[in-house]
């Protein structure tokens, strides 16, 4: 027997932990972008633990979107009251909580209402999880691409913008008209100076419409940078099947997700903000060497196990951790050529943090899978790997190990596993990161050819003949071979 979650069935619902406020009792204050898993599960459980304290109750979320697939979460969370079930899992044990941060969500497509919303005296912050690649960057230069036709639309279709970044902006602008001060834009996505990259697409933006109104944007706006993380795997009916078995509620999109989180913040909010740091948000003057050890070790490891695990026709993360040769792979990558080149970070042991991002990969509860790790390599390549290599680069040490991640990233893309299985579309560049694979498979540097991805790596005799030398392997000896060959020191 399952209980449909909803405020009406709150109070029958005993298996989890459920919000301890009066949902009445909130109103908004933040407007947040990107209503997926990850949001679901980290600024929103955050609102939800400092709203239990009695506090920030003027905080509370609206959410919006600007896909038309966002409606389908919208329709979800609004049939059972905008609550979520939020179910964090380690090896030993599971745990529910239900919250309640969120009051409201937008109708994706109606940027009358959206910009209404936003141009509201209350909305102090406003907040995106719209993943890398929603930043409109150029790969090579990790620059502000004006040229993309969605900015060139908002460019000229100010009053009806199609992107979050065309509604901010024309939300900005209304405050400004009305007199009331701008609101805090607040990237909680995983880019490097995500709040630098956000500024550049607001004040990119503004330029195209008028050079004055990019110069007020960079006067006024505050634009946080942060480090956010926690491994939240998409929702499935695996998710929704064992919510319904263990904790007898039926949620119509529940999360699921370990239970370490962390989350890193400039303290540049001068429209005011919640009292996070009392609930264990990190305030601090610099969060670049967190977002770089969080980057670099964390995500540049999960991009390192993604490719290998995938030809291997590995499903889940922790069953890729548990393969001698991958878990063997990572380790070497990680100690070897990423973690040297990763700057210090306050009161924090390099060494310590990856043996963390270790145990929590090989966490055998979360269900994350190889194939949400592989997703969008074109976006995350760039960020993840690519600098890493840069550095090494430039320092004249060796690449070895990332050059046969690259290599392992342009096999995958070829479409096909070690087996012969076929690999479905997984980027949104697919088509082209085929074309290339292919091509590369008889002249590995056709890969290193995208030069908006590669940048100056591509022009690096010694990246080149590392790639060379590893794609080549892996055509003629398969994986495992070839990671046996790097692990023994042969590659």
């Amino acid at each position: 027997m399952t209980t449909r979650l909803s405020t009406a069935t709150l109070p029958a619902i005993k298996t989890a932990v459920t919000p301890a406020y009066t949902r009445a009792d909130l109103t908004a204050g933040i407007v947040h972008f990107g209503v997926g898993n990850f949001h679901r599960a980290h600024q929103a459980v955050y609102l939800d633990a400092l709203f239990n304290l009695g506090e920030g109750h003027d905080w509370a979320l609206v959410g919006a979107g600007v896909r038309a697939a966002d409606e389908a979460m919208r329709q979800k969370l609004m049939g059972q009251d905008w609550f979520t079930t939020v179910v964090e899992q380690e090896a030993d044990h599971s745990a529910a909580h239900i919250t309640g941060a969120m009051i409201d969500y937008l109708p994706p497509g109606d940027s009358a209402a959206v910009i209404s919303r936003l141009a509201d005296p209350a909305i102090r912050i406003v907040s995106l999880t719209i993943t890398e690649g929603g930043y409109y960057i150029d790969p090579a230069s990790q620059t502000f691409d004006p040229t993309h036709p969605d900015i060139a639309h908002d460019a000229t279709h100010f009053d009806a913008p199609k992107t979050a970044f065309g509604l901010i902006l024309a939300g900005l602008v209304k405050r400004r008209e009305a007199g009331i001060a701008p609101f805090t834009v607040m990237s909680c996505d995983n880019i490097p100076g995500n709040g630098h990259v956000t500024e550049n697409a607001v004040a990119g933006l503004a330029a195209l419409i008028h050079p004055e109104l990019a110069e007020w944007v960079k006067s006024s706006v505050s634009f946080p940078n942060g480090m956010v993380d926690r491994i939240t795997p998409a929702t499935s009916e695996r998710e929704k099947t064992l919510l319904a078995n263990q904790f007898g509620i039926d949620d119509a999109w529940p999360v699921f997700c370990e239970s370490f989180k962390q989350w890193v913040l400039e303290d540049n909010f001068p429209a005011g903000r919640p009292a996070l740091e009392k609930v264990g948000v990190h305030f601090v003057p610099d969060v670049a060497p967190y977002e770089h050890m969080k980057i670099r070790i964390l995500n540049g490891g999960h991009a390192t196990i993604a490719y290998p695990a995938g030809l291997l026709d590995i499903h889940f993360v922790h069953e890729a951790m548990e393969h001698p040769l991958v878990s063997a792979f990572l380790k070497k990558v990680e100690t070897e050529e990423i973690i040297p080149v990763v700057p210090p970070v306050p009161d924090t042991d390099l060494d310590a943090y990856f043996a963390l991002c270790e145990r929590r990969f090989a966490n055998p509860k979360i269900g994350d899978t190889v194939r949400r790790l592989a997703l969008d390599g074109s976006n995350r390549q760039p960020k993840f790997i690519i600098p890493s290599a840069l550095d090494r680069i430039r320092d004249g040490q060796s690449v070895t190990g990332l050059a046969l991640v690259s290599a392992l990233w342009c096999r995958y893309c070829f479409g096909t596993t070690d087996s012969g299985a076929e690999i479905e579309p997984n980027d949104p560049n697919w088509d082209r990161l085929n074309a290339q694979a292919i091509k590369a498979k008889d002249n590995p540097k056709a890969w290193l050819e995208m030069a908006d991805i590669y940048g100056d790596l591509a022009r690096a005799p010694d990246f080149i003949a590392a790639f060379t030398k590893a794609l080549n392997a892996l055509w003629m000896q398969g994986t495992a071979r070839t990671l046996e060959g790097y692990l023994a020191g042969r590659h």
